[in-house]
């Protein structure tokens, strides 16, 4: 079977490697040789797919259904792997392999095109939000993972060269994390990229966490990039900056997380990303994401 690598794939990771990808080009051998080694039978590549990784649907030599997952360098896939080893299967999708070798991961197989985003809005938060709820537990003592402040250091390098148009939001942004951070809370293992898509229905419980970017921090960094999901449909809605802040005091009521702290966090991450979907070209994600960052 040919390996063709979905076309949304490509783009991104096009965006941050705009002079050419040498994984992408020797995808389709990496993931034949992956499929040989563990003696799989495929079915299908999973498009779209993600923005990170290409996601083959398989079968193992029991007949067991799974899933490939093959991970370039820079997202980290042995963060991941530790992730998921650490969660063990509660709150996430299981690891059917201890090891992650060239990026490549076997996972259980969930209901790939069944997210929690398929429910209404209002069960879709609640679902997504008491799966996530499970994921916040102690790091191991020798964990790898980067931490908030280090992840969001980065990010707040990149912010800086911003265009002078949106200089004021990400002033704003800047000091929310500055402040943020001079009075931490919990180091806790978190998903790092949650958001209702990320959670897929499953058969041995109804819904499962799928493609963390952990990181140590606290769980109001984790829980802000769900405040803004369906970002689209809150621009485009006559309330949607008051059903933003709604938003936001009843996931920070429901999952015992500080407010303010929450708003903050997600300022800081919807100006980061209206910033680097500036910077990639996507200009109508931007604008979506800085109007949103406004309300805040």
């Amino acid at each position: 079977m040919a390996f063709e690598p979905p076309q949304r794939l490509v783009r991104a990771l096009g965006e941050s490697a705009p002079d050419g990808d040498s994984w992408v080009e020797k995808l389709p051998e990496t993931a034949g040789k992956a499929v040989a080694l563990r003696e799989l039978t495929v079915e299908r590549v999973q498009v779209p797919g993600g923005r990170s990784s290409l996601v083959v649907l398989v079968r193992r030599a029991d007949g067991t259904p799974a899933v490939l997952k093959l991970v370039p360098p820079r997202s980290r896939p042995e963060s991941e792997r530790a992730a998921l080893a650490h969660w063990g299967g509660r709150g996430a999708v299981q690891l059917m392999e201890p090891f992650v070798a060239e990026g490549v991961l076997l996972l259980e197989r969930l209901h790939p095109d069944v997210s929690v985003r398929s429910l209404p809005e209002a069960k879709a938060l609640l679902e997504a939000a008491g799966t996530l709820r499970r994921l916040w537990v102690e790091p191991p003592g020798d964990h790898v993972f980067e931490t908030v402040a280090e992840r969001t250091g980065r990010q707040a390098d990149a912010m800086r060269g911003a265009s002078a148009d949106v200089g004021a939001l990400v002033s704003a942004a800047l000091d929310a994390r500055e402040s943020l951070l001079d009075a931490p809370t919990e180091r806790l293992l978190l998903h790092g990229t949650f958001r209702q898509s990320k959670v897929l229905a499953a058969e041995r419980s109804p819904w499962l966490a799928v493609g963390p970017d952990p990181v140590v921090g606290e769980c109001a960094f984790d829980l802000a990039r769900l405040v803004r999901d369906r970002v689209e449909d809150l621009i485009a809605s006559p309330s949607g900056a008051a059903t933003c802040r709604r938003r936001v005091k009843r996931l920070a009521e429901s999952l015992e997380v500080d407010q303010e702290r929450l708003r903050g966090w997600t300022l800081f991450r919807a100006v980061e990303s209206g910033v680097r979907a500036l910077r990639v070209g996507r200009p109508k994600d931007a604008e979506l994401l800085l109007e949103f960052a406004g309300w805040l």
